[in-house]
C-alpha cells in the first residue's frame, strides 16, 4: 500500500496523549493509546512496545487493520494492538482508542455492577459501560487480546458504547479525537473511584440517559481546556527523548 506519512501534529498529539495518561495515573508501565491516520482510515498510529510515559516521536508506528506495521520499524509491537485494529475496523466513527488497567475500574470489570455516570464529567458513559468476558469466546487465557479473533470479539462487546470493561484486565475507551479519548480514559477512572465511594453511603442517583447525553455534549466543547492544562502539567517536554 502507498502510505502517506502522518502529520507531525498527529504524532505529537499521540506522544502527549501517552505521557498525559501516565501523568494522570491512568496507565503505568503498561497500557497504550492510538489514533486513526488522518488521511487513510485503514491505518492507525500506535507506539512500539514502550511504557506510555516514555513514548517518543520516533516510537510511533503506522499499522494496518490486520495489526501489521505498514511503516518501517525494527521495534517490537504491543501484543494487544489488535484491540485498536478491530475497533477501528468495526467503528468508522472512532478516531482514537485508549486501553488501560486503571485500578478503580477493575472492580466493575470483575463484577456485574454497572459502571454508570455519577457526575456530569462522565456523561459519555451514558447508561453504563459495556462488559467483555473473554472466557465466553476463548475459554481460559492470559486475558490479553493478542489476536484478530479476540480483538473482533472485544469490538463486538463494545458495540456503540464509549467504554468496554474487560473482566480481570481493565478497560478500553474510544473517542472521535485523541483528546476526547484521553479525557474519557481519565474520567472513566475518576467516575469509578467516585462510584465506589458513593456506594458506601447509600443508593446512588445516577445521571439518566438524557442528562448523560446533554452533559457529554457540553463537556466535549471544554476538552481543549483540560488538554492544555494536562500538557502544561508535564512541564518542558522533549518529545524526542
Amino acid at each position: 500500500m502507498t502510505l502517506h506519512s502522518p502529520s507531525a501534529e498527529a504524532v505529537d498529539k499521540l506522544v502527549y496523549a501517552n505521557r498525559i495518561l501516565y501523568d494522570q495515573g491512568v496507565v503505568d508501565g503498561l497500557g497504550h493509546a492510538s489514533v486513526r491516520h488522518e488521511s487513510d482510515p485503514d491505518v492507525f498510529l500506535l507506539s512500539c512496545n514502550r511504557a506510555p510515559g516514555l513514548v517518543r516521536r520516533q516510537d510511533i508506528v503506522c499499522y494496518g487493520l490486520d495489526g501489521n506495521a505498514v511503516s518501517e520499524t525494527a521495534e517490537r509491537p504491543y501484543l494487544e494492538r489488535f484491540i485498536h485494529a478491530e475497533i477501528y475496523r468495526s467503528r468508522p466513527d472512532v478516531m482514537a482508542v485508549v486501553h488501560s488497567h486503571s485500578h478503580n475500574v477493575i472492580p466493575f470489570a470483575s463484577t456485574q455492577t454497572a459502571l454508570r455516570p455519577v457526575f456530569h464529567m462522565a456523561g459519555f458513559l451514558e447508561e453504563g459501560a459495556a462488559h467483555f468476558e473473554i472466557r465466553d469466546v476463548a475459554g481460559n487465557t492470559d486475558m490479553l487480546i493478542r489476536s484478530t479473533y479476540l480483538g473482533a470479539a472485544l469490538a463486538a462487546s463494545l458495540g456503540r458504547h464509549s467504554c468496554v470493561l474487560m473482566r480481570g484486565h481493565g478497560s478500553t475507551v474510544v473517542g472521535t479525537s485523541i483528546e476526547q479519548a484521553v479525557y474519557r480514559a481519565i474520567y472513566t477512572e475518576t467516575n469509578a473511584r467516585l462510584q465506589l465511594a458513593a456506594q458506601g453511603l447509600g443508593e446512588i442517583t445516577f445521571l439518566n440517559a438524557e442528562e448523560a447525553r446533554l452533559c457529554s455534549e457540553a463537556n466535549d466543547g471544554q476538552i481543549p481546556r483540560s488538554w492544555n492544562l494536562w500538557i502544561k502539567r508535564l512541564g518542558a517536554v522533549d518529545l524526542d527523548s
